[in-house]
């Protein structure tokens, strides 16, 4: 079973930082590629960064590179996103999301978490 557990989601004042988190299961992260997505009200879902599952390759929106950064930590199986000098346009729920292809896994990925709460103020 695929199981994605996101968290680490907040309210920061523009200009901060946050790390969000997502946990999962040791054969869903050895053997899949991650990703973040994200969507604010009234928007579409949109991608922000992944990471191959050998975490030798990371893709980011335009929007969020040089700000946003991807890792993986093998030992707990979980990926990160940290995300530095947070815009209000940031505000949204961010998604983990899994695929075993890894440019699948930046436009419809097979598997969502149920998301986290990202709120930049002004």
């Amino acid at each position: 079973q695929v199981q994605l557990v996101e968290s680490g989601g907040g309210l920061v004042q523009a200009g901060g930082s946050l790390r969000l988190s997502c946990a999962a299961s040791r054969r869903t992260f050895s053997v899949y590629a991650m990703g973040w997505f994200r969507q604010a009200p009234g928007k579409e879902r949109e991608f922000v960064a992944a990471i191959s599952w050998s975490g030798g390759a990371t893709y980011y929106a335009d929007s969020v590179k040089g700000r946003f950064t991807i890792s993986k930590d093998n030992a707990k199986n979980t990926v990160y996103l940290q995300m530095n000098s947070l815009k209000p346009g940031d505000t949204a729920v961010y998604y983990c999301a899994a695929d075993l292809q890894y440019p699948v896994v930046t436009s419809t990925p097979g598997y969502w978490g149920q998301g986290t709460q990202v709120t930049v103020s002004s």
